[in-house]
């Protein structure tokens, strides 16, 4: 069970990831870098939504892996688009490599806090 302290750390490192995203974006008067927001919010959707629609019988352990493995695939891929995509926006000359910088490192801490807060909170299941 997460206290209090956890959800105190977890909230603060939420709210410097969005912080560098946003001064990311405002700092240089370019909004791009905040696509970086929608797909790291999104990712873990897959892997949610994949999970929930398997739930194998308690007989059985292994059946709609395929499932699950397609939802962290997709899981997957969405966390590195959003590493991708700052670098090929970078790359192009839409944004400035500062602004990729922020944009990657605040896209990562708010992913890892969506991670974090699912872990720290997930229920456990009694058989």
């Amino acid at each position: 069970m997460a206290g209090l302290k956890t959800i105190i750390a977890l909230s603060f490192v939420l709210a410097i990831g969005f912080l560098l995203v946003i001064l990311s974006s405002a700092l240089w008067k370019n909004y791009f870098p905040l696509l970086v927001v929608a797909t790291y919010v999104i990712a873990p959707l897959p892997n949610w939504i994949c999970s929930r629609c398997s739930n194998p019988d308690d007989f059985i352990d292994n059946a709609g892996s395929a499932l699950v493995d397609f939802g962290r695939f997709s899981t997957g891929f969405l966390v590195l688009m959003g590493i991708a995509l700052p670098t090929l926006l970078a790359h192009c000359g839409i944004i400035e490599y500062p602004a990729m910088i922020m944009s990657i490192v605040g896209g990562l801490l708010i992913y890892g806090t969506i991670i974090s807060f699912t872990m720290f909170f997930q229920e456990e299941q009694e058989f």
